[in-house]
């Protein structure tokens, strides 16, 4: 079968994501790679869902995923819903309403490799495919707090358990994330058809994830190594194992 172009594309935008995931993993100041990280993350989830599911459908679910996002985080950092009570620094540029344009891409990016995940796990419910989405997109976060706050991107005004982001803040997550995997799996044509590329793409994410707070960040922090690597772990593995029994039963 010859592999459609988008999918050949994707693989490349893959593989230069890995390549930036290290080269912002041994930079001194990686906030530059780290803008580039999620911009190729972004287009290669896009590319990927083009294969599964038409251009016109990708670009209409990441662009939902993207604006429901964007939403999200705009009001969040002025009421403090859902996530909690929390503030961008300057870092990250452009801004749009104090919003950086690659927080609202990252959304878009991952929400779309999530539902995949899920629906690779899941394919004939769509129920379990919403839920465990939201829960593979939520697990992603145990990750990402960590890492921003690291790299002094954003701050908790009141500082929480969990490497000081507020427990409450991942119950926001997972309420937004409801909501985008609702929104994707309306969108896209056949919910259920499986995307080797997008969960290629969430499972490297939690692997360069993962190795990262353990051995190349300075200092690692194991902690949230196990904590993100099993939680995505776990989704990854679902989607993988279901993947490879439905090839043994053909």
């Amino acid at each position: 079968m010859v592999a459609h172009p988008a999918s050949a594309l994707g693989g490349t935008l893959l593989l230069s994501m890995v390549a930036a995931q290290v080269a912002t993993g041994l930079h001194p100041q990686p906030i530059r790679l780290t803008s580039v990280v999620v911009l190729l993350l972004a287009a290669g989830a896009l590319a990927f869902a083009t294969a599964a599911h038409t251009f016109p459908r990708a670009v209409a679910a990441f662009g939902a995923v993207v604006a429901t996002g964007y939403a999200a985080e705009w009001i969040g950092i002025r009421t403090g819903l859902p996530f909690g009570d929390y503030g961008y620094g300057d870092l990250l540029r452009p801004q749009l309403g104090g919003v950086p344009v690659i927080v609202a891409l990252a959304w878009g990016g991952m929400g779309l490799a999530a539902h995949a995940t899920a629906a690779a796990a899941a394919p004939g419910s769509r129920r379990g495919r919403i839920v465990l989405g939201a829960l593979a997109l939520t697990a992603w976060d145990l990750f990402l707090d960590p890492q921003m706050i690291r790299l002094n991107l954003w701050t908790w005004h009141d500082p929480g358990p969990y490497r000081g982001v507020p427990i409450g803040n991942f119950a926001g997550w997972l309420l937004v994330s409801l909501l985008v995997m609702a929104l994707i799996d309306h969108i896209v044509a056949d919910p259920a058809a499986r995307s080797t590329g997008l969960v290629a793409i969430y499972t490297v994410m939690a692997v360069m994830e993962t190795v990262g707070f353990a051995m190349v960040f300075d200092p690692p922090d194991p902690l949230v190594a196990t904590a993100g690597g099993i939680s995505m772990g776990l989704f990854a593995l679902l989607a993988w194992r279901r993947g490879l029994r439905r090839r043994r039963d053909r």
